[in-house]
């Protein structure tokens, strides 16, 4: 497949249609465990795997799947992965294994991660749809480590909050000064959805810009020729 194809799964798993901002799936861990950088990311990160794996797996076997249990088989594969990822972080990180908890083994029930292999990797070669599940696994990375920041921020002044869990002996930084008092609402629910809006209106004010800009580029062009 040619290089601009692949150029334009990748565009179109970070930007044009982010899991997170764009087709509004997958708000369980978006919402749940983006109230620090390090679980956001580090739950992403594990979803990047899940995605890309599953995705190679059934874009392999897509052939020898009959059309009328596709879905069955489907999660079967995705259940497995997530399994062997699950234990994989139980292994090697096990603080964070407990941290990110029930969050973990729930990626098999995340939508992100059955809609694409439906939608892409049953219909195309196992190393585009391996690609596409790592970028629009990534794309929903950015989301988290956005809105991860932005809470762990507001809500405590700290960043990289738990990051012990990955590196031990390293520590957050205190960006804010100690004594502020944090603004709970970043670290709750409510907060989660409002910057969450605010991350999917910014994104959508660059659209606008950017499609008002190419409209009138065109416009100039045709009025010099």
């Amino acid at each position: 497949m040619s290089s601009p194809h692949y150029r334009d799964v990748a565009w179109n798993g970070v930007w044009k249609q982010n899991t997170g901002l764009v087709q509004i799936l997958g708000l369980c861990p978006i919402l749940a465990v983006s109230t620090n950088m390090v679980n956001g990311v580090s739950l992403g990160l594990a979803t990047v795997l899940v995605m890309a794996l599953s995705s190679f797996a059934v874009a392999a076997l897509r052939n020898f799947i009959p059309h009328e249990i596709r879905i069955p088989v489907f999660i079967l594969i995705i259940a497995a992965l997530t399994t062997m990822v699950e234990l994989a972080m139980n292994a090697w990180l096990h603080s964070l294994h407990l941290v990110l908890g029930i969050f973990i083994p729930l990626i098999v029930t995340n939508c992100i991660v059955l809609a694409r292999v439906e939608a892409f990797a049953a219909k195309h070669g196992p190393l585009v749809a391996a690609f596409d599940g790592a970028m629009m696994g990534i794309g929903l990375v950015g989301v988290l480590a956005i809105l991860g920041t932005a809470r762990e921020l507001l809500g405590a002044g700290t960043l990289f909050g738990g990051i012990d869990l990955v590196v031990p002996g390293a520590q957050a930084l205190q960006v804010l000064p100690a004594d502020y008092p944090g603004f709970l609402v970043a670290i709750l629910p409510p907060g989660a959805f409002i910057l969450l809006g605010c991350l999917i209106a910014a994104r959508n004010w660059i659209d606008a810009r950017a499609a008002e800009r190419a409209r009138l580029t065109h416009s100039a062009r045709r009025q010099a020729a």
